[in-house]
């Protein structure tokens, strides 16, 4: 038997890492069991973790339910331990899970100061697993491309005459080759051109990547080339169409869509939404000065910047992550598939059937 001394003793010992661990889990539990009963009920669980509608009801639900093993309608400390470190919840809960934890512990004071700050769910997801590789190899190909036709004709890119060229660019005399509404990206007008494009999308598409990973934004990306194509094409029928700035343009609102879905996830979500709003502004207003006050000449596909950016923004709603649903954000993301799929339908119709309209350039 041991003695009071030896207790005394082991009661001093440093903890180990897996006591501290316990220690954690079991305060996190302490504060879900407001009455100390040592079970959560439903009702508890709902009223510590929903907080002015921002997490969905039906959630908290179906987590109960799925941490509920013995199905006794209660959690108790062994199913909530489970539930947090157990392989077969991690991949399912792990993302929400660190969500509630953050509303319920997670303050941090600064240093000699009673204030408390809260981190940025949305910035802590940054990850380069899996590795951000979709804008790297779009834009490795578009380079191929510049090189190629550079290699086989000197200054080709300056007048499509190159082999990629002829055979990617959005030719309006070649309609019928419906590839070119999606390979005209790969097309680049002179180095300057192919730069621009390059620096942009990799800025803006890496980041992108990290949080909300490579497929996502491919789709945006892609949604944004189709859209600069399908538009400039019935606002400029006789336009040739050549560079990725459709994407590019998505992208840049895809970072507004992505504020917007997940406002209260972000650190400054305002001084964020802030810059790519001045960024866009920028450029609609260098656009329209350049345009109708100096009278330029420039051979800018303005439609295929001002289509790729509204379909990014429709786009990067309901597609890009959204880490802490509100109903308000439902209501928008059921409209942005609304808008979207009416803009994209009446586009595609009108270059299906409106062969008047494009007859007007042979």
């Amino acid at each position: 038997m041991r003695n009071e001394n030896e207790v005394v003793d082991l009661e001093l010992s440093p903890l180990t890492g897996e006591d501290r661990k316990h220690q954690y889990y079991r305060s996190i539990f302490d504060k879900y069991d407001k009455n100390h009963s040592g079970i959560i009920e439903l009702k508890e669980l709902k009223e510590l973790i929903i907080h002015d509608d921002d997490i969905p009801e039906q959630l908290v639900e179906k987590i109960y339910k799925a941490a509920d093993q013995n199905k006794d309608g209660q959690i108790d400390f062994d199913e909530f331990l489970s539930m947090i470190t157990s392989k077969h919840y991690k991949g399912l809960f792990q993302n929400y899970m660190n969500i509630y934890i953050r509303n319920v512990l997670p303050q941090r004071r600064q240093n000699d100061s009673d204030k408390v700050e809260i981190d940025g769910v949305y910035e802590e997801s940054y990850t380069c697993c899996p590795p951000p590789i979709a804008m790297v190899v779009i834009s490795a190909f578009e380079l191929a491309c510049y090189v190629m036709d550079e290699a086989t004709e000197k200054d080709s890119t300056l007048n499509n005459s190159g082999v990629t060229a002829k055979m990617f660019i959005y030719n309006p005399y070649h309609r019928e080759e419906c590839w070119r509404f999606f390979t005209y990206m790969f097309v680049h007008i002179g180095y300057m051109h192919l730069a621009m494009n390059l620096f942009v999308q990799l800025a803006l598409g890496v980041p992108l990547e990290m949080v909300h990973h490579w497929w996502r934004v491919l789709i945006v990306y892609f949604a944004g080339v189709i859209a600069g194509s399908l538009g400039t094409s019935v606002a400029d029928p006789g336009v040739f169409l050549a560079g990725a700035s459709g994407g590019v343009y998505a992208l840049v609102t895809a970072h507004i869509a992505a504020i917007l879905m997940n406002w209260k996830d972000m650190s400054f979500p305002h001084f964020q939404l802030l810059f790519f709003i001045i960024l866009c502004t920028l450029d609609v207003g260098s656009t329209i000065y350049n345009r109708y006050w100096l009278d330029t000449n420039q051979n800018i596909g303005y439609t295929a910047h001002l289509a790729g950016a509204l379909a990014g923004l429709l786009v990067g709603i309901w597609v890009l992550r959204n880490f802490n649903a509100t109903k308000r954000e439902s209501y928008l993301w059921w409209g942005a598939v609304l808008i979207y799929g009416v803009c994209m339908g009446v586009l595609v119709l009108m270059n299906v059937v409106w062969t008047d309209h494009f007859l007007k350039i042979r």
